[in-house]
């Protein structure tokens, strides 16, 4: 196989976005005289460099493929960029042009070169310039990007470019996230459908895909057809080989038919396309590509523009072909095959190095992968050309192999089952394999590589016992276990330290609250011994029934409560003052009732005629009229002395007269009964019986004398004129000294006058008993 070799110098470029233009080639660096940009009309490479969403990232990186156009010396090829994009604030910049208006300037840094393995090498090299270039805060200072465009140049010259040196993301990665449906794109990518990847982060984005096509073995270095659905020279400059040499890697896949070409007449790869290549995806020479995006918009038209969508934001594969579908459905082999690998990868899995595995041995890692996948697909190669034999054996062709040649092979069936039938009937309608089976017409290759599928059997039950291992493993029950474990652990120490807290808590109030209780004891120990003391010491009486009361029930219910301070001296003045007001009235009433006692055993002390007193069982009308008239002129002289007394000592007489009431009243009631004594010792029955009349100053008051009814008043008692004489003649000899008899004696005049009214109030109150009694005994 002979192929005509392109050589490519790389360019470096420069793209800015202006705020009115958008994005444009502001700087192109390369051979002296020439302006690849404008030769090979590259006026989509500033979008493809500065990728939707790139201003969301301080740094980012963006892969695509471009066309150059054929010259007279080289054939039209594709070549492969790479752009780092930055942004910095635009007062930050030391030479600020004048179109600059916004306050971030962003620009990305390209180079452009003829092999992907060249972009892979210049990816760290590209970033660390750009980053330098951006911290000279200048943009128009440009020696540090040609001095970096001459190296690429001298470097390239002098290092060969490793053949099996792949560009991509970690395989181990890959499997890791899509598990067996990695196996369902390797599928896909061979029977050439719309591939659309779509992902915010562009360079995940171009690295899926880059390591998606690096599982065919040598398409990475036949890669110069797809910038365009119009290039098919490597179909027609390959050559079918006509030897083999089984110790040379590189001769046995040629002689296989190997590198598949996947992107051919029809076909492009774009790892990253911008919405305004839209076009060429819709145009009917675009039969199949392998193409990435950044925009949404193509989210809402993956009918229109993919056969296969594959959301890398979500991890999940959607084919939209219902053909497709059941052709990528996986048999059981195939499930047996992608899963055992899985599990390897998942045993070998390492967090902090994902690229390589945790043992650092050979297996599960990169080229054990990739073999793996080798190894399938030639397997797959070399049955489904022993299955061409068999249909062409049954359909009878001329030219075909017999049956007893076939026979001789050994094998059994027919292989190509376990890799899926519906899959190879539309495998053979693809161009690729189009050139496959015309580069391997003659070959026997079932002859040199068994034709058997790697995992080749119907399913047994360890195939169940994986892939329920498998979906167990998906469901990621372990790390919620885990988690729920620890987020137990954690409530169940959060819930120990609030228990232990508030039992702490719980346990200080409650000696808080003992110490409490002890200081109010002792203050009430305290109290107590201070007040006794008091009490022992002070002649005054102790405090009433209710304040001990209360203070008891202070100490019982309100213990928590501080007892109100005590103003002992207070209470020893007051009880002092009620003791000298009780002890001076008490002593003023028994000075009275002494006089009184003096008065009246004077008066009985005088000698009285037996002649002169009348018999009360005889009484007269006229011995009545004429002791009541005699007895009323005596009390009206006396009566005008002591007005003209009483006006001196007026105010003496008023208090006399209150005390004197409640001495009326207390005689009533039988208190001063003994004071009625004879003299011989014996009571008169008849004065004990009989109270004393009322007194006129407790005239309103219910219950008097001159209320009752006339049958219920006393018997009347006639009484002798001298007597009645002699009574006022006491009266009227009373001084100023005895102002407790006076006053005696003007009760006595008053109720005689009661008695000297009128005959019809006579009748009606009549003179009591009491009075007439009183008058006969003075």
């Amino acid at each position: 196989m002979s192929r005509v070799q392109s050589c490519q110098a790389p360019v470096v470029m420069v793209i800015d976005f202006h705020h009115a233009r958008g994005p444009e080639i502001e700087i192109c660096i390369g051979d002296e005289g020439t302006d690849p940009a404008t030769e090979n009309d590259w006026s989509l490479l500033p979008f493809m460099a500065l990728s939707d969403g790139a201003h969301l990232s301080t740094e980012d990186f963006s892969y695509f493929t471009l066309h150059r156009k054929a010259t007279a010396t080289e054939p039209e090829t594709s070549l492969f960029g790479i752009s780092c994009s930055r942004q910095i604030d635009s007062k930050a910049l030391i030479y600020r042009p004048p179109d600059v208006t916004r306050s971030t300037v962003q620009k990305a840094v390209v180079v452009v070169t003829d092999s992907p393995q060249s972009v892979g090498q210049l990816r760290e090299k590209l970033s660390v310039v750009t980053s330098a270039w951006f911290a000279q805060r200048d943009f128009s200072d440009t020696d540090i990007l040609k001095k970096f465009r001459e190296g690429l140049v001298l470097s390239l010259k002098t290092d060969e470019a490793k053949k099996d040196q792949n560009l991509g993301l970690s395989l181990r990665e890959m499997i890791h996230e899509f598990k067996y449906q990695t196996l369902v794109l390797f599928k896909a990518l061979l029977l050439q459908p719309k591939m659309l990847f779509f992902g915010s982060r562009c360079e995940r984005l171009c690295m899926i895909q880059f390591s998606l096509v690096s599982l065919i073995p040598g398409l990475m270095n036949s890669l110069e057809d797809c910038a365009d659905p119009s290039f098919n020279s490597y179909a027609q400059t390959v050559e079918k080989p006509t030897s083999l040499k089984t110790s040379e890697r590189s001769s046995l896949l040629a002689y296989m038919g190997l590198p598949l070409q996947i992107f051919g007449k029809g076909s492009m790869f774009g790892p990253y396309t911008p919405l305004q290549q839209l076009d060429l995806l819709a145009d009917d020479g675009t039969k199949s590509y392998v193409v990435g995006s950044t925009n949404s918009l193509l989210l809402q038209q993956k009918d229109r523009y993919s056969d296969i969508l594959i959301n890398l934001d979500e991890d999940t594969i959607n084919i939209i072909s219902p053909s497709l579908r059941n052709a990528l459905y996986l048999s059981a082999a195939d499930r047996r095959w992608v899963d055992s690998l899985t599990q390897i990868i998942n045993e070998t899995w390492d967090d902090a190095h994902p690229e390589r595995p945790k043992d650092h041995g050979y297996r599960g890692s990169e080229e054990f992968i990739r073999l793996q996948f080798e190894e399938y697909l030639v397997a797959l190669l070399s049955s489904m050309q022993y299955h061409e034999e068999l249909d062409s054996l049954n359909a009878g062709e001329t030219g075909s192999r017999s049956r007893e040649q076939l026979e001789a092979f050994s094998i059994e069936g027919d292989p190509a089952l376990d890799f899926g039938l519906e899959f190879l009937t539309q495998w053979k309608s693809t161009s690729n394999y189009a050139l496959f089976k015309r580069l391997t017409s003659d070959a026997l290759l079932f002859s040199i590589t068994e034709p058997h599928h790697p995992c080749a059997g119907g399913l047994t039950i360890d195939d169940v016992q994986r892939r329920l291992s498998q979906q167990v493993a998906d469901l990621h029950l372990d790390e919620r276990v885990r988690e729920g474990r620890e987020a137990l652990n954690r409530g169940l120490a959060t819930g120990q330290k609030k228990v232990s807290a508030a039992f702490n808590s719980f346990w200080s109030d409650i000696e808080s609250m003992r110490e409490a209780q002890r200081k109010r004891n002792e203050e009430k120990a305290a109290t107590q011994s201070e007040r006794s003391s008091i009490d022992k010491g002070s002649l005054a009486a102790p405090f009433s029934p209710t304040e001990s009361t209360s203070s008891s029930t202070n100490s019982s219910w309100l213990g928590a409560r501080k007892a109100p301070p005590l103003d002992v001296s207070g209470a020893q003045a007051s009880v002092s003052a009620a003791g000298q007001r009780a002890g001076a009235y008490i002593s003023s009433w028994g000075s009275w009732a002494s006089e009184k006692r003096k008065e009246w055993q004077e008066k009985k002390s005088t000698p009285t005629s037996p002649s002169s007193i009348t018999s009360p069982s005889t009484p007269t009308l006229a011995s009545i009229t004429e002791v009541t008239a005699e007895a009323d002129r005596g009390r009206r002289r006396s009566m005008q002395q002591r007005r003209s007394e009483d006006s001196i000592g007026l105010s003496r007489s008023g208090s006399r007269r209150k005390r004197w009431s409640n001495i009326l009243l207390r005689r009533e009631s039988g208190e001063y009964s003994s004071a009625y004594k004879r003299d011989d010792g014996s009571n008169d029955s008849s004065e004990q019986e009989t109270p004393f009349p009322k007194s006129p100053l407790s005239k309103e008051a219910p219950g008097f004398e001159s209320d009752r009814e006339p049958s219920q008043s006393s018997s009347y008692e006639p009484v002798a004129l001298d007597e009645v004489g002699k009574t006022n003649k006491t009266a009227d000899n009373k001084t100023d000294a005895d102002t407790k008899s006076s006053t005696v004696s003007d009760v006595i005049h008053e109720a005689d006058e009661l008695h000297s009214r009128p005959s019809a109030e006579t009748k009606e109150h009549p003179v009591p008993t009491e009075t007439a009694n009183l008058s006969t005994e003075k």
